[in-house]
């Protein structure tokens, strides 16, 4: 069977090639919208789903892997800030506070139809952040098409004081202890 990776993110497709599986990527065109009064968990496991059913159609004969983050603080969600303002302003309101990253994993198998579904959380704790430390951050890194404007695998790791989670692929985007788990019940061999 061929493995597809439903998402044309640089992050998961890095992490992807960790298994030293060959792997194709296709555009899932979807819309991301939350449903109204739905929960960031629920929104990030729909999206999932809906990426790897996306691309269903030109691969008759795989697993389909898709993926989706939502970050989001009580009632306010971070998505892809999209610009430096936007970026700049979602890290000012997370400064000293802790940001759930949801991570969200599907494995369709379009031969049977069966999809896997897991949900890995990760809490993430900013410190306490300047005005001038954030600006410096947003300008260098250009966390613009990230969740929460924060790399956590690159510079963005120095704004925080602590994360914890089962899985520290997920906050990068794809949570590969539940991806390996996911192909080993398809039968595919990893180490």
């Amino acid at each position: 069977m061929k493995l597809v990776l439903a998402s044309t993110s640089a992050y998961r497709r890095e992490l992807l090639q960790r298994f030293d599986l060959p792997f194709d990527v296709a555009r899932p065109d979807i819309d991301e919208t939350p449903l109204p009064g739905e929960a960031p968990q629920a929104t990030a496991e729909r999206l999932a789903v809906e990426k790897a059913r996306a691309v269903a159609a030109e691969f008759p004969d795989a697993l389909i892997i898709g993926s989706d983050q939502v970050a989001y603080m009580g009632e306010a969600r971070f998505g892809k800030p999209g610009s430096i303002e936007r970026a700049i302003a979602q890290l000012k309101s997370m400064s000293g506070r802790t940001v759930v990253f949801h991570t969200a994993l599907a494995l369709l198998n379009t031969r049977s139809g069966h999809v896997q579904v897991d949900a890995v959380p990760t809490e993430v704790r900013f410190r306490q952040l300047s005005d001038d430390e954030i600006v410096r951050y947003v300008n260098k890194e250009r966390p613009l098409d990230c969740a929460g404007s924060a790399k956590s695998e690159g510079l963005g790791i120095a704004l925080l004081d602590a994360l914890s989670g089962d899985d520290p692929n997920a906050l990068v985007g794809l949570p590969l202890i539940a991806l390996a788990r996911m192909l080993r019940n398809e039968g595919i061999a990893l180490p």
